[in-house]
């Protein structure tokens, strides 16, 4: 009932406000905004990327468009060093054995992914029960660009930042009047991606509504998949200083569990999710004071065939205020509060009689300061603590101090001492192989980095080492079921190449290495990303090709690792203006390589479609 309710909302708003917006009045320029890489939300206030100690990542607005992909995980999967994404197989991830969805960075993560906290707009998507995110419900179409933070970030952003953060900072409207996407996609396996967007702006009012479909019939059976996603998102500008935005998201998902791909091994079970979330912002913006105030409520609910049906809830806030009190000074000050719990039973258990495994809610409040300041401009340092306080678990602290060294206007060295931490989710606590006595999980992380221009910028390099070290990770044991026994003492190398050697093309390589103790879930060894796009008027050419070595794609205890590569190649027209054809192909060399262990993924694959935009 809920689910349906949730529907019959969010079609009727889409139809209401598709049919207003596209009755208005065109206007004639293009609404392309062009975003300068070197801003940065690593904090959470707009700093120059040079001088965030962290190593940063920021996928932009035109590297997204570009891809074609509805989903927006694979487009950072390769153009984030360190960072990996396990795939499903055509089209979407799940949360299913043998689906994918699990991210992690330098080795850090979780299955399903909690140690990488997801944002939207500062916003944590993290759920109730089961304490991870819903990867297809991150679509492209939204994002105007992605900011990844590579490694610990709980000083700022609390549990769940322990491995990193991605940031997905959606679009917003600028330009006055109507503006609006469209993109239609068919390939293999009977796969079809549908996508409708339209901004409006007027005086102090701006709206953003969008619409996406993904299905796809799979490359083996019972693999079916589809996705609908809808996003709204409103602001209005009461002055030049004060700002408020709503949001509202809604992801409808219904997939197929294909079981492993053995000798007479059987299907698993079909899975309906629904998952979505409301946010309200207000936010401030002076000469020398700005800040922030978010609340909002996640919601979601789970459905298998097994009989397992579960509820989750999170709501929270998060505030805080930036003051500029002299040149170079920034002093940051927050406070943020998350209370997420639900239900989580099987309703087939006990001869149909039904059993609840939990029906509880934890919270966690958290305070924190961040100093920042830059000297003769060229030498930033900052130092940020974090008190934490869980309703189980107690307090904790979260240290972090940086630099930044601006040798020139070429040159950055950085570097940073961090720590990171998560908190059991209620799933661990009490859902398959519980364990209610599980402590925290911590870890250290030290890095170090260089960034240069070269060849009168027109090419950029960045070099990172790390080290990471914890001792209380939350693994499943043979015969114990969950214990704070794992292990991380991973070290690594992540370089990123940005050129464009000529007028027409661009050039992208991203290199990752981790020497791990003991192989991870779901981290490559060695993972290398090569992208070459080139323009010829009116055509578009893009070819990339990705290395991946000794990946441990065995969720279990077992360790089996996997090297494979794939070639992926797409074409673009400029057939009028506005309108746009397509073609690509993944997996080009038809590769036969397994993510997770016993679930093949597909062979070569192609897809053609048409992008109109006005």
């Amino acid at each position: 009932m809920i689910k349906q309710n949730l529907k019959r909302i969010l079609y009727s708003l889409i139809t209401i406000l598709f049919s207003a917006q596209l009755n208005a009045q065109l206007p004639s320029h293009s609404d392309t905004i062009k975003i300068d890489e070197v801003v940065v939300t690593g904090t959470p206030v707009k700093v120059n990327r040079n001088n965030v100690p962290m190593a940063v990542s920021v996928v932009t607005n035109t590297q997204i468009e570009e891809s074609r992909e509805s989903a927006l995980l694979p487009v950072l999967n390769g153009r984030v060093p360190g960072l990996f994404v396990t795939e499903r197989g055509i089209t979407g991830f799940g949360v299913a054995n043998g689906s994918a969805g699990q991210i992690s960075i330098r080795g850090v993560g979780g299955s399903p992914t909690t140690g990488v906290l997801m944002l939207i707009d500062g916003h944590p998507q993290f759920m109730g029960i089961m304490g991870h995110p819903l990867s297809d419900s991150y679509v492209s179409s939204d994002a105007d660009r992605v900011e990844v933070i590579r490694g610990p970030a709980s000083v700022l952003y609390g549990t769940n930042a322990m491995g990193g953060v991605i940031n997905i900072i959606t679009k917003k409207q600028i330009h006055e009047g109507v503006h609006g996407n469209a993109r239609v996609s068919y390939g293999s396996e009977n796969t079809q991606k549908y996508m409708g967007a339209v901004g409006f702006n007027k005086n102090r009012f701006s709206s953003y509504i969008s619409l996406n479909h993904d299905q796809t019939d799979g490359h083996r059976p019972n693999s079916d998949f589809k996705i609908t996603n809808g996003y709204f998102k409103t602001g209005y500008s009461f002055n030049e200083h004060f700002h408020a935005t709503a949001d509202f998201s809604l992801a409808d998902y219904e997939a197929g569990d294909p079981g492993p791909d053995t000798l007479n091994a059987k299907t698993g079970e079909r899975i309906d999710i629904t998952r979505g979330y409301g946010a309200f912002t207000l936010q401030n913006e002076f000469e020398k004071v700005s800040g922030s105030l978010k609340l909002f409520y996640n919601f979601g609910e789970h459905n298998i065939t097994d009989g397992f049906h579960s509820t989750d809830n999170n709501f929270g806030l998060n505030f805080y205020e930036a003051f500029k009190l002299f040149e170079g000074n920034t002093i940051t000050a927050g406070a943020d509060f998350n209370q997420y719990g639900g239900m989580a039973e099987n309703i087939k258990a006990m001869n149909g009689k039904g059993m609840v495994f939990a029906d509880t809610a934890v919270h966690e409040t958290g305070i924190y300061t961040f100093i920042q300041q830059t000297f003769l401009e060229k030498i930033t340092l900052n130092a940020g603590i974090r008190f934490q306080r869980h309703s189980i678990y107690g307090n904790q602290w979260i240290p972090s101090a940086g630099f930044a060294w601006n040798f020139d206007k070429l040159t950055t060295w950085k570097g940073s001492v961090s720590k990171g931490f998560r908190s059991p989710t209620i799933r661990e606590l009490f859902l398959w192989g519980p364990n209610p006595a599980l402590d925290p999980e911590s870890i250290i992380s030290y890095e170090t980095g260089l960034t240069r221009w070269f060849f009168k910028r027109k090419m950029n390099a960045e070099i990172t080492i790390y080290h990471l070290n914890g001792d209380n990770l939350i693994i499943t044991v043979p015969q114990k079921g969950l214990q704070n026994a794992g292990k991380v003492n991973n070290t690594g190398i992540e370089l990123a190449v940005n050129a464009t050697p000529a007028k027409n093309l661009e050039l992208n390589v991203t290199y990752s290495y981790i020497n791990m103790e003991n192989p991870v879930y779901a981290t490559p060894e060695h993972h290398l990303f090569l992208n070459a796009t080139y323009n010829l008027k009116k055509w578009q050419l893009n070819a990339n090709i990705q290395q991946i070595n000794n990946l441990d794609n065995d969720a279990s205890a077992v360790v089996n690792l996997e090297s494979y590569t794939l070639l992926n190649a797409k074409i673009s027209y400029q057939l009028l203006k506005g309108l746009k054809l397509y073609a690509s192909g993944e997996n080009l060399l038809s590769q036969d390589y397994q993510v997770n262990r016993y679930y093949t993924m597909p062979g070569a694959t192609v897809f053609g479609g048409v992008n109109f935009s006005f």
